[in-house]
């Protein structure tokens, strides 16, 4: 027996991208939308997010385009006095609750947590086995680039039965201090563990670092929700990328302009997902000279560690920190319209929030699927300088196509989520106007060289 639910559109993901969607078309339509999701509650991974995390980036980046995330402050103290505030991983969660009762006010939104979709418009209760079926609805994928994170992924490696492997969230919980931490991973959720161990007292000496790579991160300072800021961080990007010869060394150049980072400049980092990291990580991480660079850990035993391209001994007593999750995914671009689903993507150079957003006022706003695939493109996340390089041209070829539409144009400057909106106030800023300038000096030789590197 089923209940029907007789809604416009089953959204299947309560997180960014499925909120950010459902928020844009909710307010720019009168559609009804019923929220499918197998947690209990709004919020995505930050439900499962380790307690210390914060957004990587300005929070004004982050969320929906109706409610900003925080107030718009700039932190007056601190290691990050100067740059625009972050929330935390409770904030966040509290910030989607409070999301999700402004829709459900509207009387056009209905949530269904601990609720797994079973396609087709079906879905069924994980706690009471009740079945649902929406059957007039278009169905809405926002967990397509779900990522994954340690606390609900095993380890990617083998662990003998005596060996102390924990994820990344249960650092918080430890009741005493080990023989040594071996912090496992070489992205940004790694990262944020060996910089809470060293704030919190542990010597960088007590900590083993397995990073099978090194990652290219942008300067958090320059990616900030103020015009002048972040259009000048594009305009020296496309200077870099006119001037370089090759992918690898447009970062190079990136790094002399203070855009990009590395932990370690005498190693030339392979991965180019780019999160964003503050200098004064960069100091903190730079303490931790026990770093082993052989390979992927393969398995973990009592004071073993089993590596691609070797072994390591470690005290029996350390305690591995599984920081070692796919994170980001890479399933591939798909077309964000389809007569099977609608799949938010982002639609420029990241900003995933803003890109679920943008496709959810597309939704609203026009009737053929072919005009929106149109307006709306996909972009890619990018995994190595390579990468990097395609995803800009593709990113830029988006933005192109949401640009040339006056509607799209006007809606997007009203949001903070766009990192290139400028307020009206800030319209005739000279910095402002002389970013612009700058960028639309470097952008066309830039763009070109960034093709032919994509094409190679």
């Amino acid at each position: 027996m089923e209940s029907m639910v007789e809604v416009d559109y089953v959204v299947v993901g309560a997180g960014a991208m499925g909120m950010a969607f459902t928020d844009a078309l909710v307010a720019h339509s009168d559609a009804s939308v019923a929220i499918v999701d197998r947690r209990h509650g709004p919020g995505g991974h930050w439900l499962d997010a380790y307690g210390f995390v914060r957004v990587h980036q300005a929070s004004a980046f982050y969320g929906v385009a109706s409610a900003p995330l925080g107030n718009g402050l700039i932190q007056t103290d601190g290691p990050e006095k100067g740059l625009h505030e972050r929330a935390t991983a409770p904030e966040v969660c509290a910030y989607y609750g409070r999301v999700l009762a402004q829709l459900q006010k509207t009387g056009r939104v209905s949530f269904h947590g601990r609720c797994e979709h079973l396609g087709g418009g079906r879905f069924v209760s994980l706690l009471s086995g009740e079945r649902f079926h929406a059957p007039r609805a278009r169905i809405v994928d926002a967990r397509y680039l779900a990522p994954d994170i340690p606390a609900l992924t095993r380890p990617p490696f083998s662990v003998d039965e005596d060996a102390r492997v924990i994820p990344v969230n249960d650092l918080a919980r430890l009741g005493e201090a080990p023989e040594r931490y071996v912090v496992v991973g070489a992205g940004k959720t790694a990262c944020d563990a060996c910089v809470w161990l060293l704030q919190n007292g542990v010597s960088p000496d007590a900590i083993t670092w397995v990073r099978p790579r090194d990652a290219w991160m942008l300067n958090r300072a320059v990616v900030q929700p103020d015009p002048a800021v972040f259009l000048r961080m594009a305009a020296e990007t496309m200077r870099a990328a006119a001037e370089a010869s090759d992918p690898y060394d447009v970062f190079v150049r990136l790094e002399d302009a203070g855009i990009m980072l590395r932990i370690d400049p005498a190693v030339g980092p392979t991965m180019a997902k780019t999160p964003t990291l503050a200098t004064w990580e960069l100091d903190l991480l730079r303490e931790i000279d026990d770093v082993i660079r052989l390979g992927h850990l393969l398995a973990v035993a009592p004071g073993r560690l089993v590596l691609t391209d070797g072994e390591v001994r470690i005290p029996r007593g350390a305690v591995i920190v599984h920081c070692a999750a796919e994170g980001l995914k890479y399933p591939g671009l798909r077309p964000i319209w389809t007569p099977e689903t609608i799949t938010p993507q982002p639609v420029r150079v990241g900003f995933p929030c803003f890109g679920a957003a943008l496709t959810g006022y597309v939704e609203a706003t026009r009737e053929d699927d072919a005009e929106k695939n149109r307006v709306c493109r996909p972009s890619p996340y990018s995994d190595t300088p390579a990468d990097w390089a395609a995803m800009q041209i593709i990113g830029g070829d988006a933005s192109l196509a949401m640009t040339r539409e006056p509607d799209l144009r006007e809606w997007s400057n009203t949001t903070t989520l766009n990192p290139v909106r400028i307020p009206p106030e800030r319209a005739d800023d000279p910095e402002v106007l002389a970013a612009r300038a700058r960028l639309k000096q470097f952008i066309g030789p830039g763009r070109a060289r960034l093709a032919e590197f994509a094409a190679r």
